[in-house]
C-alpha cells in the first residue's frame, strides 16, 4: 500500500539522520523462540498438504461416486512426516538423564541450530556473543565449551516464552520512586523503553528507593539516574542466570569461564549411593529436585497407612467426598504412589525412589514423600561433603591431579549404580528361524548353569566377562562333513551338525548382578504350551472383573438404601413410561418397598421424584458408571496386550533384553570435581594413615592442588571451604544465594564462633613420619561430585582383533575392539630417537603389510631371521585412489623380486 511505502521511506530518512539506530540482529527482539509444538504443527502441515496431493490425484483417476473415504485417503504421509521430526530431526534428543538436574537444563535448552537455523561452521562471534538483552531471558554462563558454545544456551531461572515465540522476564513496577507489588513481564523490545533498577538498590520499609541517584540499566548502558526515573526493578538476584548456576555459592567470586565449567559439570555428576545434602548451598536445592520430577509428591493430604520399598499408601484426609456416597468411593479414598526402583535412565545411571515417610505420618499436599536419583530428603544431592586441604604432595596432585584417602573407597562414599542393558533379537533366516536355547553345540554345563529353561540368564545371577546371557542358536548352511563329522551324526542324531553358537556374551570389563529381564515375541511365535497359558490367565482376568463388578453392584445398591430406607418423599414417586404412582408421597419408605418396587426402575433410571433425591440418586449412577467403565478398560488392555502379543520389526521373531547391574566404586583415573569448575582426575588412592591430619588427629580426604587457583580465579571455591568449615562443626547448612550470600566477614564471623582460624589455614601433619607441615595449610569442607567419565568404562585392551577390509588397519575405538593409533606425532617421536628400524616395523609389518607380517610370523614362529617388510596395504589403497582420478599410475619395485606377487 501506498502508507508501507511511505513509512519504508520515512524509515530510511530517519536512519540518515540518525534518529533511529540500524536493526540489530541479535538483539532478543529480533530472535523468536520456536517451541517444540509450532516446530511440530510445521511439520504436520507439510504431512496434510502430502496427504491432500495425493488424495486429489486419487480422485482424478478413480471414480468418486463409487468410491469409499478409504479407498482415497492415506495417512501414511501423514504419519511419516511426525515420525521423521521425532526420529531423524536434529533438535529431537535423547534426554540426558545422568541425574535429575540435567534433565531439567535439557528440558529448558535453547537451540540456534537444526532445521532453519544456523550451522557452527556459519555462525560468527556476534551470533555466540553475550548481548545486554539475554539479561534475565538468557544464561550468559550456561553454555557448551566446543563448536556449539553460544548457539546452545539455557532459559533463565524466571524467564518465559509469550505467545510470540519472544522471551520475556519478570519485574516489579516502580512507581513515582516506590516498589509496587506488581509484578509485569517485559520482552526485550519492551524493556528497551524502559529504566530499571538492580535488585541491590536500597529500598526503605515503605518500599521507597533511597539515594539521590540509583544505578541503573536503560538499554546497553548504566546510568545512574534519580529514583522517578526508574519504571521497574529487578524481582531476584538469580534472575540473570540459569538453574545450574544459581546451584553454584559465591559464583560472584568465580571468573566466567571456570563457572561455565562448574555450571557444564553439575549435569554430568553421577547419581551416588548414599548422597548427601551440600553444607554451603545456594536454597534452590529443592526446587530443582521438585520441578525435575523425581521425587514423588503428595497430591492430597493424609495419613499413611502403609510404606514399603516398592510403593506408598495414603488415606486422604478432608476429601469432599458427600457422606452418601461413601461405599461406593470407599476404596479410591486412598491414595497409592508405586516407586520406580532400579530403573536404567538412557546413560546407564540408575534410578531408584526410596520412601521418606513411615506409617502414621500426617502428609500435606505438595510434601515430598520419596526421594528419586541424585535427592536427599527433598533436595537435590549431587555429591558428597568431604575434608579438602590445599596442599602439594610428592608431585602427585600436579596439574589438577588429585590425590584421595581410602576411606572414601571403604565407606562407599563415593560409590554408584550402573545398569546396562543387553539385548539380543531372534530371526527368521533363509535358512529357518534362529533359537534362543540353553541347548547350545559345544559349551558346557557349567557355562549355562545360570541360564533357565528358555536360554535366558536368571534374574539376580552373577555375570562376569565372557558369561552367556541369552543362548541363542542359527542354522548354517549345508556343508561337506569330514568323516568324524558324519559319525558324531549318526550318533546323536541331526541336530548337533545343523546349527552354531550365536549366543550373546558378557563383554569384557562386566562383573555385575541381573536385575532384570524383558521377552518381546510376537504372536505366531509362541509355543502353543505358553499360549495355554495365556487363555488360562484371560479367564483369571474375567473372573477378577466380574467379582470387582459384583462388589461394586453391592455398593451401589448400598448407597441408594442409606439415601432412600426410612425417607419420607415430598412427592409422589412416578414411573417415567407408564406414569403409574409407584410410592405416595408422606409415606416412609421401608427395606422391602426399596428392594420390591424402587430398586429396579431406579437403576433403569424410569422414576422421577423430588430434586434433592433424584440429584443424590443420579450421582450414585454416575460414580457407579464410571467405575465399570473404568473397569472394562483396563480389563480390555489387559486382554489386547496379551491377544496381540508384542509388535516388533519384520523377520523379528522375538527379542529379549536383560539388565545387568554393576557397583562402581571410586578408582584412580576417574574424574571428580566441585561447583567452580575445579576438577581433577584421580592419580593415587592413600591408605587412611598416610594422609595428612588435624591437630586433633582428623585425617583429610582430598588433597587438591593450590596452583589450580590462583590462575583460574576461582575464589568461590576457598570461600565454600572456609564456610563449609564452620557449617560441619556447628552442625548447620549454610543456604548462601548468589549475589546475596556470605560476605567475608560473615565468613571470618563464622569461623571465630567455630573456634576455628580466622584465615581458615591450620597446621597439618604428615601422615607418615607424624612431621608438622612448615606452613599453614587451608582446609575445609567442600562439596565434590563424581562424574560420568568414569575410568572402567574408558579402559580397553586389544590383541588380536577387527581390521578394516579397505586399509588392513585393525579398527579404532573401545566400542569396536579397535587398536591404538600410531599417528602422525608419534611416527616424529621415533623419527626423533633415530629408531628407524622400529619405525619401519610400525608403518609396515605392524600395521597393514598384509604378506609382510604373516612372513613375520612365519619367521618368529621357525627361528628364522627377520625378512624384509613388504608394500604397506595403504600404498596399494593410494594407488588405486590416484587410478580413479584416470592417472596411470604403474608401481615399479626395483630390484625387488619377490614382490610382484604382490597385487595391488
Amino acid at each position: 500500500t501506498k502508507e508501507d511505502i511511505v513509512e519504508v521511506v520515512r524509515g530510511l530518512i530517519e536512519m540518515v539522520s540518525g534518529k533511529r539506530e540500524p536493526d540489530d540482529v541479535d538483539h532478543l527482539g529480533n530472535r523468536r523462540a520456536k517451541t517444540v509444538g509450532e516446530l511440530l504443527y510445521n511439520r504436520f502441515q507439510n504431512g496434510m498438504r502430502r496427504l491432500k496431493q495425493v488424495t486429489k490425484e486419487r480422485m482424478s483417476i478413480k471414480n468418486v461416486e463409487e468410491c469409499m473415504p478409504r479407498d482415497l485417503i492415506n495417512t501414511k504421509p501423514l504419519v511419516a512426516a511426525v515420525v521423521e521430526f521425532f526420529g531423524t530431526s536434529q533438535l529431537s534428543q535423547f534426554l540426558d538423564q545422568v541425574n535429575p538436574l540435567a534433565e531439567l537444563t535439557h528440558k529448558r535448552r535453547l537451540s540456534a541450530l537444526g532445521p532453519g537455523g544456523l550451522s557452527r561452521e556459519r555462525a560468527g562471534f556476534e551470533v555466540r556473543d553475550v548481548h545486554y538483552t539475554h539479561y534475565g531471558r538468557v544464561c550468559p554462563i550456561e553454555t557448551p565449551e566446543g563448536p556449539n558454545i553460544g548457539l546452545i544456551m539455557s532459559l533463565a531461572t524466571y524467564a518465559r516464552v509469550n505467545e510470540y515465540g519472544l522471551i520475556e522476564t519478570p519485574y516489579r513496577v516502580v512507581k513515582d520512586g516506590v516498589v509496587q507489588n506488581k509484578i509485569e513481564y517485559l520482552s526485550a523490545d519492551d524493556e528497551d523503553r524502559y529504566t530499571i533498577a538492580q535488585i541491590d538498590s536500597d529500598v526503605d520499609s515503605k518500599g521507597k528507593l533511597k539515594g539521590p541517584l540509583i544505578l541503573a540499566r536503560r538499554k546497553s548502558d548504566f546510568p545512574w539516574v534519580s529514583p522517578l526515573e526508574v519504571n521497574y526493578i529487578d524481582i531476584s538476584p538469580i534472575q540473570m542466570v540459569s538453574i545450574s548456576s544459581s546451584l553454584i555459592p559465591f559464583l560472584e567470586h568465580d571468573d566466567a569461564n571456570r563457572a561455565l565449567m562448574g555450571s557444564n559439570m553439575q549435569r554430568q555428576a553421577v547419581p551416588l549411593l548414599t548422597p548427601e545434602v551440600p553444607l554451603v548451598s545456594t536454597g534452590m536445592e529443592e526446587k530443582v529436585a521438585r520441578d525435575s520430577g523425581v521425587v514423588v509428591v503428595a497430591e492430597n493430604p493424609g495419613e499413611v497407612v502403609e510404606v514399603s520399598s516398592e510403593y506408598i499408601k495414603i488415606k486422604r484426609s478432608g476429601t469432599d467426598t458427600e457422606e452418601y456416597l461413601a461405599d461406593l468411593v470407599e476404596e479410591t479414598d486412598v491414595d497409592f504412589y508405586r516407586l520406580k526402583k532400579f530403573k536404567r535412565t538412557n546413560q546407564d545411571t540408575c534410578y531408584n525412589q526410596v520412601p521418606l515417610v513411615k506409617k502414621g505420618d500426617r502428609v500435606k499436599k505438595g510434601d515430598i514423600i520419596a526421594d528419586g536419583p541424585a535427592t536427599k530428603n527433598g533436595k537435590l544431592a549431587l555429591g558428597q561433603n568431604v575434608l579438602v586441604a590445599f596442599m602439594p604432595w610428592m608431585g602427585y596432585n600436579f596439574e589438577d591431579a588429585i590425590v584421595i584417602s581410602e576411606r572414601l573407597l571403604k565407606d562407599d562414599v563415593f560409590t554408584s549404580i550402573h545398569i546396562e542393558e543387553f539385548e539380543l533379537e531372534c530371526r527368521e533366516t533363509k535358512l529357518g528361524p534362529e533359537e534362543i536355547t540353553r541347548d547350545i553345540p559345544n559349551v558346557s554345563s557349567d557355562a549355562v548353569k545360570n541360564l533357565d529353561k528358555d536360554g535366558i540368564i536368571m534374574v539376580g545371577a552373577p555375570v562376569k566377562p565372557g558369561d552367556i546371557l541369552i543362548g541363542k542358536v542359527t542354522p548354517k548352511g549345508e556343508t561337506e562333513l569330514l568323516a568324524e563329522e558324519k559319525l558324531l551324526k549318526a550318533i546323536f542324531g541331526e541336530k548337533a551338525g545343523e546349527v552354531r553358537d550365536a549366543s550373546l556374551k558378557a563383554p569384557p570389563g562386566l562383573e555385575g548382578w541381573v536385575v532384570n529381564v524383558q521377552v518381546f515375541e510376537q504372536k505366531e511365535a509362541v509355543s502353543p504350551k505358553k499360549r495355554a497359558k495365556e487363555l488360562l490367565r484371560i479367564k483369571e482376568m474375567e473372573e477378577e472383573v466380574e467379582r470387582k463388578r459384583k462388589k461394586l453392584k453391592r455398593s451401589r445398591d448400598k448407597c441408594l438404601e442409606n439415601i432412600l430406607i426410612g425417607a419420607i418423599p415430598k412427592v409422589d414417586i412416578k414411573d417415567y413410561e407408564t406414569g403409574d404412582v409407584i410410592h405416595k408421597k408422606g409415606l416412609k419408605i421401608s427395606e422391602r418397598d426399596f428392594k420390591e418396587k424402587l430398586l429396579l426402575p431406579i437403576v433403569e433410571g424410569r422414576l422421577s421424584m423430588e430434586a434433592n433425591l433424584e440429584r443424590k440418586i443420579d450421582r450414585i449412577l454416575m460414580v457407579y458408571r464410571e467405575k465399570i467403565g473404568e473397569l472394562k478398560a483396563s480389563f480390555g488392555k489387559q486382554v489386547d496386550a496379551i491377544r496381540k502379543g508384542d509388535e516388533l520389526p519384520p523377520g523379528v521373531l522375538k527379542r529379549v533384553k536383560v539388565y545387568v547391574a554393576r557397583k562402581r566404586k571410586i578408582s584412580v583415573g576417574d574424574k571428580i570435581s566441585g561447583r567452580h569448575g575445579n576438577k581433577g582426575v584421580i592419580s593415587k588412592i592413600l591408605p587412611v594413615e598416610d594422609m595428612p591430619y588435624l591437630e586433633d588427629g582428623t585425617p583429610i580426604d582430598i588433597i587438591l592442588d593450590p596452583l589450580g587457583v590462583p590462575s583460574r580465579m576461582n575464589i568461590g571455591q576457598l570461600l565454600e571451604t572456609h564456610l563449609g568449615w564452620t557449617a560441619h562443626n556447628l552442625k548447620f547448612v549454610a543456604v548462601s544465594p548468589i549475589f546475596s550470600g556470605a560476605t567475608e566477614q560473615d565468613i571470618k564471623g563464622y569461623l571465630k564462633k567455630a573456634n576455628l582460624p580466622e584465615n581458615g589455614q591450620t597446621v597439618l601433619y604428615d601422615g607418615r613420619t607424624g612431621d608438622r607441615f612448615d606452613e599453614k595449610i587451608t582446609v575445609g569442607w567442600m562439596y565434590i561430585m563424581k562424574l560420568n567419565h568414569l575410568a572402567d568404562d574408558k579402559i580397553h585392551m586389544r590383541a588380536v582383533g577387527p581390521y578394516s577390509l579397505i586399509t588392513q588397519q585393525p579398527l579404532g575405538g573401545k566400542s569396536q575392539m579397535g587398536g591404538q593409533r600410531f599417528g602422525e606425532m608419534e611416527v616424529w617421536a621415533l623419527e626423533a630417537y633415530g629408531a628407524a628400524y622400529t619405525l619401519q616395523e610400525m608403518l609396515t609389518v605392524k600395521s597393514d603389510d598384509v604378506i609382510g607380517r604373516s612372513r613375520m610370523y612365519e619367521a618368529i614362529v621357525k627361528g628364522r631371521p627377520v625378512p624384509e617388510p613388504g608394500i604397506p596395504e595403504s600404498f596399494n589403497v593410494l594407488v588405486r585412489e590416484l587410478r580413479s582420478l584416470c592417472l596411470d599410475i604403474e608401481p615399479e619395485f626395483e630390484g625387488v623380486e619377490e614382490f610382484e606377487e604382490q597385487k595391488i
